[in-house]
């Protein structure tokens, strides 16, 4: 009969947009598993380290890292840096992303549909291709796990006015499904949480008649929830999942 595979020591992990909602749940939730947390933010210094601080605070190991997920030169700055201050990648959570402007396709502005594609599409690629360079066991790592956080909207097309949102959520799932396939035999895990509606500032205004109307189970996630899809998919008992999205949507 063959065995599990060993559980390696929890190691460290790369949260990108680790500042706010889910990003902070999933840096706590993964420092309570007992990983070292690198919260990557890119403008807010103040909530990382309140992220950071709530981490340390209780035993846990954490460093806030400023970095623009969609510039090449500084996703491999903030791996540098995680690594060297808190040890060798055991995995990445891409979680930064932007919603961009609630508007009809017609009426979107150019440039920000390329600052859109940039942080939810490019900065995924960016992140995994600093990971994988990390974590293959090819290139001498020990292997490890990525979470994308993916949206129902992929699959829905979003609520109104989140189109191109939407479109940039179904690359993510994409990514995860043609991402795993490559890298199986690499000893990386690729997997995806994909929320439906939460109570952060990324939220619609009419979050709460969103939810009431359009969720089964009547109300928004809290981050946390989310979170807790995405610790079992970084731990070793999701050790046999790869290539698959987890939904974390209450019905929708």
């Amino acid at each position: 009969m063959t065995e599990t595979p060993e559980a390696a020591p929890p190691g460290l992990v790369v949260v990108t947009g680790g500042s706010r909602g889910i990003g902070a749940a999933v840096c706590r939730t993964l420092a309570a598993f007992g990983h070292p947390v690198a919260v990557n933010y890119a403008g807010n210094a103040q909530a990382a380290e309140a992220v950071v601080d709530s981490i340390t605070a209780v035993g846990g190991r954490a460093r806030a890292i400023a970095a623009d997920v969609a510039d090449a030169g500084q996703v491999d700055a903030l791996f540098r840096t995680a690594e060297a201050e808190l040890g060798p990648l055991a995995g990445l959570v891409n979680n930064a992303g932007v919603f961009g402007e609630s508007r009809t396709l017609a009426e979107q502005d150019v440039r920000m549909l390329e600052r859109l594609l940039a942080v939810n599409v490019l900065g995924p690629l960016l992140c995994c291709r600093a990971a994988i360079d990390r974590l293959s066991t090819r290139h001498g790592g020990r292997g490890g796990a990525i979470v994308n956080i993916s949206s129902v909207a992929a699959r829905t097309g979003g609520i109104h006015g989140a189109v191109a949102y939407a479109t940039t959520k179904g690359a993510v799932e994409s990514l995860t499904r043609g991402l795993a396939k490559e890298v199986a035999q690499e000893g990386i895990r690729v997997n995806a949480v994909a929320p439906g509606l939460v109570d952060t500032d990324m939220a619609p205004p009419d979050l709460a008649e969103l939810a009431a109307t359009g969720v089964p189970m009547g109300r928004p996630a809290q981050p946390q929830e989310v979170a807790e899809a995405v610790g079992w998919l970084m731990s070793p008992a999701a050790s046999y999942v790869t290539g698959t999205t987890v939904t974390v949507s209450g019905g929708r």
